[in-house]
């Protein structure tokens, strides 16, 4: 598992977030930020969990998503993005997403 990024609730969209349509989700890149920080906002009609759009999440690439979800309380499921999939979990009180690239 690898530390990607922290990710940050904000209030209103910062001029470099970019929009994900199917997560009704505003994004900053985190690998541009000198703190791996990605900024999000959501919203109102985003349809992901609310743990996700109130607190803030820790991000790890993993090589198997499947496993790294397996027995967790998942926020999200495991969806395709494109180049990766991402999900979502509740882990020991805290919001964690992974990362698997394909």
């Amino acid at each position: 598992m690898k530390y990607l990024h922290t990710g940050m609730i904000v209030g209103e969209k910062l001029p470099e977030m970019v929009f994900v349509e199917p997560l009704k989700v505003w994004i900053t890149d985190a690998s541009k930020d000198k703190y791996a920080i990605e900024f999000l906002y959501f919203e109102v009609d985003s349809p992901m969990a609310a743990a996700i759009q109130e607190q803030p999440h820790v991000a790890y690439e993993v090589e198997n998503i499947d496993e790294a979800i397996a027995g967790k309380s998942v926020l999200w499921q495991k969806m395709d993005i494109g180049n990766a999939y991402i999900a979502f979990v509740y882990d020991n009180d805290t919001v964690v997403e992974f990362y698997q690239t394909k």
